[in-house]
């Protein structure tokens, strides 16, 4: 879009170390606004075509919550590949650092293409980018997105709807569930364009007996009033 900088240097503009201490503190880091109103009315209305889309899963019928999802097909739509490209790098070193703390032994390599073929040689070769819709009512139930054996430790979902005048309600939640401790919930208010990175399994934190895994699901509160859209960026591709 005329005007904005291209995807990549939005991304590096970003400080990653506070971005990188707020996922090692609570396996969730808020990030400033990536996507501008216009890109994010784009790809929401993406939802609504034939084409471009692998599958689509209404989750009552799963008992996944109220609300649609659809997976992209190869080739992902630029701004997504753009996306999932670019976020990827500032993501692998911590990735990489995370990995043996909580039990990831596939190798996790320094770019997208790379990780990808990790993916396909473990039989994964399906995109899992994704667009999910809520309307009135529509809520997700905590879950991890897991989709084989190769695992990305981190990924990320950017709201594409404005709250306050397209929905309301539809907070983005994330759980911990902690060894012998009661689960911790977290709840955070975004706004359009914004994007939050989470752990998408476990995340490592220090104990006094060394490291151990805190588990982590994520999910979506009630949406009260209107239509709420938004873009899942998993790095991890699916079997």
């Amino acid at each position: 879009m005329p005007g904005l900088p291209p995807v990549a240097e939005r991304l590096a503009a970003w400080d990653w170390p506070a971005l990188r201490r707020n996922l090692d503190e609570t396996g969730a880091a808020p990030t400033p606004v990536l996507l501008s109103s216009a890109e994010c009315a784009e790809l929401a209305g993406l939802f609504g075509r034939e084409d471009g889309f692998r599958s689509t899963v209404h989750m009552a019928r799963h008992g996944y919550g109220e609300g649609d999802y659809r997976y992209f097909a190869d080739p992902l739509p630029p701004l997504v590949q753009e996306l999932r490209a670019a976020a990827y790098p500032h993501l692998a070193p911590l990735a990489q650092d995370w990995a043996p703390k909580i039990g990831i032994e596939h190798p996790i390599p320094d770019t997208l293409k790379e990780f990808r073929q990790v993916c396909a040689d473990a039989g994964q070769m399906k995109p899992t980018p994704l667009l999910l819709r809520y309307l009135a009512g529509g809520w997700n139930a905590l879950h991890q997105d897991i989709y084989g054996g190769v695992v990305f430790p981190v990924q990320m979902t950017v709201l594409l709807s404005e709250p306050g005048g397209d929905f309301s309600g539809g907070q983005f939640l994330l759980t911990e569930q902690r060894p012998r401790m009661q689960s911790r919930g977290h709840a955070f208010d975004l706004v359009q364009g914004q994007a939050i990175l989470f752990a998408t399994r476990f995340r490592p934190a220090r104990g006094s007996r060394g490291t151990y895994r805190v588990a982590l699901r994520h999910g979506v509160s009630t949406v009260t009033a209107g239509e709420r859209y938004t873009l899942g960026i998993i790095f991890h591709d699916a079997t």
